[in-house]
């Protein structure tokens, strides 16, 4: 009978980890998503916390998700070029069940600090998409998905997101990672309901769920909305939990559901408690759904690629012009000015179609790129 194996977020962290450790202790959590690229400078992984991952690779419920490879920047970089070498490295002494990356590319220039925001859904970013897909396949030797997106800067790139993700995943037999919360933000930020979104992802892709929760913001721009922010430090919303229940049946390859949240939010014995009860809300669910999937997955996600092609694809103007739209959200004292900036750059009247993004987007991205730039 097929399962569905309801997961946690795990990765080395103290607060993560003692949240966890009752959940560990009464056999609930069935697999372990491991950013593994967070410990990319970390000399040495202490001895403990490599039996955990190894215990969970040996039953092939390790799945890593990686943070920093920026798939879309518009240059390779050697940070890229080592991520892969890592993960090829880590490919060899974990058995990885997949490998997951985000979707955008990392403002920012030092390579673990940024945020990820979206890229124009153009022939030029599709096709850097994919070679860079096709390398991670290449490293990894595993199905390979993206994660959607929480953050757009208007509705029409809302209702593209799916497609674009489906193109990108397509040549590798790639799956997706649905993220709930994710979802919740693009509904509420662009009160798009529910039903006019969820079909129009690819749901037979969906090999993975992320249930997290976030923020709120208020915007000057817009004094009467409130921007919800993927921040993960916050207990999962009821809506969340809606989301859930509504989508599972429609993932006919859905293999996990992962419930995540920083460790800085878990420094309470309150906040411990509250993540437990999460997980005791995802697992009912979870177990509730499980006998109505297919006897069978339709698709395992398994490529059959040809050798990768030795020239890596970039495109300057791309580059160029992510190093601009990088500059003026991180630097721009205010909002007005970062606007003035923006439409006088090489962005306006381009793929990036700067000209329909929302102020109060683009006043958010402003505050996550100045938030995270080191």
């Amino acid at each position: 009978m097929p399962e569905i194996l309801p997961a946690i977020a795990c990765n080395l962290d103290a607060d993560i980890l003692a949240a966890a450790l009752p959940l560990f202790g009464e056999s609930r959590i069935e697999a372990i998503e491991w950013s593994f690229d967070t410990l990319f400078r970390t000399a040495q992984i202490p001895s403990w916390f490599l039996e955990l991952l190894k215990a969970f690779s040996n039953e092939k419920r390790l799945v890593g998700h990686g943070v920093f490879f920026s798939l879309f920047s518009g240059k390779w970089s050697p940070n890229q070029q080592n991520w892969l070498k890592q993960l090829r490295q880590l490919s060899s002494e974990f058995d990885f069940d997949h490998i997951t990356e985000h979707f955008g590319f990392m403002t920012g220039q030092n390579f673990h600090y940024g945020a990820p925001l979206p890229i124009p859904f153009s022939k030029t970013t599709l096709a850097i998409g994919q070679d860079r897909l096709a390398r991670i396949y290449d490293a990894c030797h595993c199905p390979v998905g993206l994660e959607n997106l929480a953050f757009s800067y208007s509705l029409d790139e809302v209702k593209q997101h799916g497609e674009f993700l489906e193109q990108l995943i397509t040549p590798i037999n790639g799956f997706i990672i649905l993220d709930l919360h994710n979802l919740y933000c693009q509904i509420y930020n662009f009160s798009i309901a529910y039903e006019d979104i969820i079909n129009l992802y690819p749901l037979h892709r969906v090999r993975e769920i992320h249930i997290s929760g976030g923020t709120w913001q208020d915007s000057n721009v817009a004094p009467a909305r409130k921007i919800r922010r993927d921040t993960h430090d916050e207990a999962v919303p009821k809506e969340v939990f809606q989301l859930l229940d509504w989508t599972i049946d429609k993932c006919p390859n859905l293999k996990y559901v992962v419930l995540e949240q920083l460790g800085n939010a878990l420094k309470t014995k309150e906040s411990k408690k509250i993540f437990y009860q999460d997980f005791l809300k995802m697992e009912v669910i979870v177990q509730s759904k499980s006998n109505s999937l297919a006897p069978q997955p339709t698709n395992l996600f398994l490529p059959d690629l040809p050798n990768l092609p030795t020239t890596i694809i970039e495109d300057e103007n791309l580059h160029q012009q992510q190093l601009q739209l990088s500059a003026i959200l991180e630097k721009a004292p205010t909002y007005t000015e970062a606007f003035e900036l923006l439409f006088s750059s090489s962005l306006a009247h381009s793929d990036w179609k700067i000209e329909s993004w929302e102020p109060y987007m683009l006043e958010t991205a402003r505050s996550i790129a100045q938030k995270w730039k080191k």
